[in-house]
């Protein structure tokens, strides 16, 4: 070990006190004067205080140097006459790089010895504590457990699972002197629909209204549709923009007499693939939400249809579209 001190001599030793003597947190500027050799008679040290310090060289890699104010005392006069404070200045001989790694190795989930966590933020799921005893109590006692989680799944499967509210059987379309232009649609439902039923027919009408007073049912651009399964998905723009439009004229209310109901349009232009779209939502909804028996597009009279009755008391409703 090599001690080194400065050339030029200081009166006396410079004491740093520090109010807790086994932690420090003090931080000194590494000296710039020149260092030279202490002689080997040269007697014991007496430590004040200690601090590291994290500096950085040119090359931007970390080192670390630590300083000692210790107070030296010669044994006699004629010790060439040195009797001054020192500063012990010591490299570590290992990179920062190596002792850095040693300390990532020990900590897991992101988290780094220099600093706070740096990896993913974890999710704040929500707490379950009654799915959490259910649990715990799977050990002990397997048969409680199970029907306790029988019967927690009874009461919230409604909000598990979705149970189909439609029928079996499908839907029957049927075409009755179809005017583009003026008809009625026709709708026959095994029961009375309620009014979460009603809500989502009308809910699927108007949509259809939307997407078709858009133009976006027109079967003069089925350029993606119509491509064959093999080949690369594209799309000329200038071709699209070509094609005669379509759009939805105008549509009126939808009206419900107990298990039939029925709808104005006027689609304006002869589009089949309009009518295909509403033809698909409604057999999906048929089958998993309210049934539907029949589908009957056109014609002036439908079943039991009474034209005359308008009352809500006697099961007559009509609702915006």
């Amino acid at each position: 070990m090599i001690v080194l001190i400065p050339f030029a001599t200081l009166p006396s030793c410079t004491t740093i006190t520090c109010s807790n003597p086994f932690s420090h947190d003090n931080h000194f500027v590494p000296s710039s004067m020149v260092p030279c050799l202490v002689p080997k008679n040269a007697r014991t040290r007496t430590l004040l205080c200690s601090a590291r310090s994290q500096r950085k060289d040119l090359n931007g890699s970390d080192f670390s140097i630590d300083i000692i104010k210790e107070d030296q005392e010669l044994e006699d006069d004629s010790d060439d006459g040195l009797s001054a404070q020192g500063m012990h200045a010591i490299r570590e001989a290992k990179e920062i790089g190596e002792e850095e790694a040693q300390k990532d190795e020990g900590n897991d989930g992101g988290y780094s010895g220099r600093g706070p966590y740096t990896g993913r933020p974890e999710k704040d799921y929500d707490r379950d504590p009654e799915f959490g005893n259910i649990l715990g109590s799977f050990l002990e006692n397997p048969q409680e457990a199970q029907s306790k989680l029988e019967d927690r799944i009874r009461r919230k499967r409604s909000k598990v699972l979705h149970t189909k509210t439609g029928s079996a059987k499908p839907m029957k379309v049927s075409f009755n002197k179809f005017d583009y232009s003026n008809s009625y649609i026709w709708f026959e439902f095994y029961n009375i629909p309620l009014a979460k039923d009603v809500s989502l027919i009308c809910d699927t009408i108007r949509a259809w209204h939307i997407i078709g007073r858009l133009g976006g049912c027109n079967s003069m651009n089925m350029q993606l549709s119509q491509s064959p399964i093999e080949a690369r998905p594209s799309y000329d723009h200038i071709e699209g923009a070509n094609v005669e439009p379509t759009t939805f004229y105008n549509i009126g209310d939808l009206e419900v007499q107990d298990n039939l109901a029925r709808i104005w349009v006027d689609i304006g232009t002869v589009e089949p693939l309009l009518l295909d779209v509403l033809i698909n939502a409604l057999t999906h909804i048929s089958s998993d939400f309210v049934g539907i028996k029949q589908v009957m597009f056109g014609g002036s009279d439908f079943e039991n249809w009474k034209e005359n009755l308008k009352s809500e008391d006697a099961g007559y409703g009509c609702h915006k579209i």
